[in-house]
């Protein structure tokens, strides 16, 4: 008996695979194909959230997207859902604190299946990543404090891997989209703050090479391909070999990377558009100052065997920590398009996300002209104008409105009604409206504007941010705020080390020189010469040279400098729970740890640049000008009292007392009186530099679990020690 109904539950099993949405799943590369079925034929949307932080401290991020997101995901029904990283908060209350919390993984694991169960949709299209804060203090990856693995979407599905892609095909396979997502956390999790760059290693991005080019042998290639992951290029650092993200994207002539990290905090247009063709010594290494980047000029080459242009779009998305945010991405017969919706007023009974033509600020523009002039595109892709419309309630009308804003006004030049694409089976309404769109053909990419309206059965009216487009592939004029730029525009993984080392050569200059100057030179720097000049560089020479005239401060704050650099800076524990420690210097931190095999030095770097440079630049730089001040206002007054007095340079013994009078029995003179308050404002500066250093020292106690007298004593005490020794060897006794 037991062969016979073997027999049949194979076959059974064989002519009813365990498939969810038309699915399979390669377990070796960790590459999923789906066959979207029904309607429309041509457009495929998906979901992006990112940075969550469910917190034990904020159970109000749980609740919400509880409430929130079921309703919205069922109503715009998406191929996939893609959460790009940071699913927990892993923060002390008092934000100091930076490691694994089991009890805040559990509510994620919980909110997820409520959401998945009232979505009404297939638990396996939800990709969720790891983000750094889903990685504090996970000395290695599977281990008993990994609990991203044990929790997550990914880790319930046994999508162990770093790179996961998924194919989505339409129209039987006849178009296909790629989505790879990545995780590229550090190997082994630091605590924060040390804990804030991607760190793709090359066995990663030859992965990622590898998923990108799936199907380049196919002869249908995918019409777009997209990549997901959590950090955004400009927090992302090279491989051990050198190679980048960024590399292997261009390579591919990706349509857009979207990523979180960054949240809404330095703006809501951090967007980043990438080329190729630029020169080795160009600054792109370590700035880029537009959000557009235009690539080299090349010979127009319109064959269609001609390989495709090497650039790609940028898009970091809020967070729903604070912003309640939420994407819609959107592939329209290869225009990717996308709208961002905020759930901090509520839910949403109808969005719009307009398809085609696209919003001129964020698209491919060179690949979009080049496409245009070589007359590449399908008539069918420019015809008409698109939008999807998922709304609760029945959609009565749909109205595209197109503006022009040539005179400086925006005056409407097509009011039209636009029609649902039938379908008796649809993932979603559809909406077009015919147009000629040769007659929108200008050389401003910003001159016309689109806005979609639509009306439901109640009467309500829901209508799309106006969007500046560009048939022809011309950008639409947008600049980052000096806050985007700092996130966007600045490679920090490249510019660390130069900064570094231009800040510690410039405080090794600025103590060697002034000594040098006085060793070799019989000329001093007066107070004199000072009012003579007039100069602001002269004043800071007499400032940095009578800091050399207190030998004990001066040699400590050189020794010092020597010290940050041969030294490490302090000991701490960098992982969630145990007894290891690791050791910080600039360059990185030296974890030993009985939990894995091997040591690893030097690892977290260029994350510990946020411990270092604000201490070398807001406390060392500070104080070193402050105690030569302090040196220079002694100097200063005792220069100006026996130039008053006629007394001589060497009677020191009635200075500070014969100087309470002037020649005549009078009180203190203006002199004086100015000389009081300078001093009173460099006592004050010392105090605020006390004050940040202090501050900075609690932070790292807490994060690290350190004694300051045994764990990092010269970085604690060194500044405040030099500090009190300037102040009490310039007082007036």
């Amino acid at each position: 008996m037991g062969i016979p109904i073997l027999i049949l539950l194979l076959i059974f099993l064989f002519l009813n695979p365990p498939i969810c949405y038309a699915q399979h799943q390669d377990q070796t590369s960790h590459t999923t194909v789906v066959d979207v079925k029904d309607g429309p034929d041509s457009v495929v949307w998906v979901v992006q959230l990112s940075d969550l932080h469910f917190s034990v401290h904020h159970p109000d991020r749980a609740i919400d997207f509880k409430n929130l997101v079921p309703p919205a995901l069922s109503m715009i029904n998406p191929s996939l859902v893609l959460i790009t990283g940071d699913l927990t908060d892993g923060k002390s209350e008092d934000l100091l604190v930076m490691k694994q919390n089991e009890e805040e993984w559990v509510e994620y694991k919980n909110v997820m299946e409520d959401v998945v169960k009232r979505s009404g949709l297939d638990k396996n299209i939800f990709y969720d990543l790891r983000g750094n804060h889903d990685n504090f203090g996970v000395p290695v990856i599977g281990g008993s404090l990994d609990f991203y693995s044990k929790y997550s979407i990914n880790g319930q599905l046994g999508r162990s891997g770093h790179v996961n892609s998924v194919t989505l095909t339409l129209q039987a396979g006849r178009q296909k989209y790629l989505f790879v997502g990545l995780d590229s956390t550090m190997s082994v999790g630091l605590r924060g703050p040390t804990n804030l760059f991607g760190h793709p290693t090359d066995q990663l991005l030859t992965e990622i090479d590898s998923e990108l080019s799936r199907w380049d042998s196919q002869p249908l290639k995918p019409m777009s391909k997209i990549s997901f992951g959590h950090f955004p290029l400009s927090f992302s650092a090279s491989s051990q070999s050198g190679k980048a993200l960024k590399d292997i994207f261009l390579k591919h002539s990706l349509s857009a990377y979207v990523c979180g990290h960054l949240h809404t905090r330095f703006g809501k247009n951090l967007k980043r558009h990438h080329s190729s063709g630029h020169s080795f010594l160009s600054s792109q290494k370590f700035f880029q100052f537009n959000l557009h980047q235009t690539p080299s000029e090349g010979s127009k080459n319109c064959s269609f065997g001609a390989p495709p242009v090497e650039e790609f779009w940028e898009w970091e998305m809020g967070d729903w920590r604070k912003s309640r945010a939420m994407r819609i991405l959107a592939i329209d017969r290869g225009h990717v398009s996308f709208a961002d919706i905020d759930f901090k007023s509520g839910s949403k009974r109808t969005i719009i996300l307009p398809t085609f033509p696209l919003d001129s600020r964020f698209m491919s523009t060179s690949s979009s002209h080049h496409e245009y002039e070589c007359e590449h595109m399908l008539p069918s892709s420019y015809e008409t104008v698109r939008a999807l419309v998922f709304s609760v309630s029945p959609i009565v009308s749909v109205v595209a409105k197109i503006y022009d804003a040539k005179n400086g006004n925006l005056d409407i030049v097509v009011d039209a009604s636009m029609t649902k694409v039938e379908d008796e089976s649809s993932r979603g309404d559809l909406y077009v409206v015919p147009w000629n769109y040769k007659a929108f053909q200008d050389p401003s990419g910003d001159r016309f504007w689109l806005q979609v309206e639509a009306t439901d059965i109640m009467g309500r009216t829901t209508m799309t941010e106006l969007r500046p487009f560009s048939v022809n592939g011309l950008h639409g004029k947008v600049s980052w705020t000096w806050k985007e730029f700092f996130v966007m525009g600045c490679q920090w993984a490249a510019l660390y080390f130069p900064i570094l080392w231009l800040g510690l050569y410039f405080l090794l200059l600025i103590l060697l020189i002034p000594r040098a100057f006085l060793f070799f030179s019989r000329k001093k720097i007066t107070y004199k010469n000072v009012l003579a000049a007039k100069g602001f560089i002269s004043g800071i020479g007499l400032v940095l040279q009578e800091l050399c005239r207190v030998p004990i401060a001066w040699f400590g704050f050189l020794g010092y400098i020597f010290y940050l650099i041969l030294f490490p800076w302090f000991a701490g524990q960098v992982f969630t729970e145990g007894e290891d420690r690791g050791y910080m210097t600039y360059m990185g931190w030296v974890v030993k740890s009985s939990n894995i095999k091997s040591n690893h030095d030097y690892i977290g770097s260029p994350d510990v640049m946020v411990v270092v440079l604000p201490h070398l630049f807001f406390v060392v730089l500070p104080a070193i000008f402050t105690s030569g001040a302090l040196a220079a206002e002694r100097a200063v007054h005792r220069d100006k009292f026996l130039s008053i007095s006629g007394k001589k340079k060497d009677d020191n013994s009635r200075l500070d007392k014969s100087a309470r009078y002037d020649s005549l029995g009078n009180r203190r003179s203006k002199f004086h009186f100015g000389a009081h308050w300078i001093r009173l404002i460099l006592l004050v500066l010392c105090l605020v530099i006390g004050w940040k250093h202090f501050k900075n020292c609690r932070s790292l106690m807490k994060a690290f679990e350190m004694n300051p007298l045994l764990h990092f004593p010269v970085y604690a005490l060194a500044i405040p020690l030099l500090l009190a020794y300037v102040i009490h060897k310039t007082k007036r006794n």
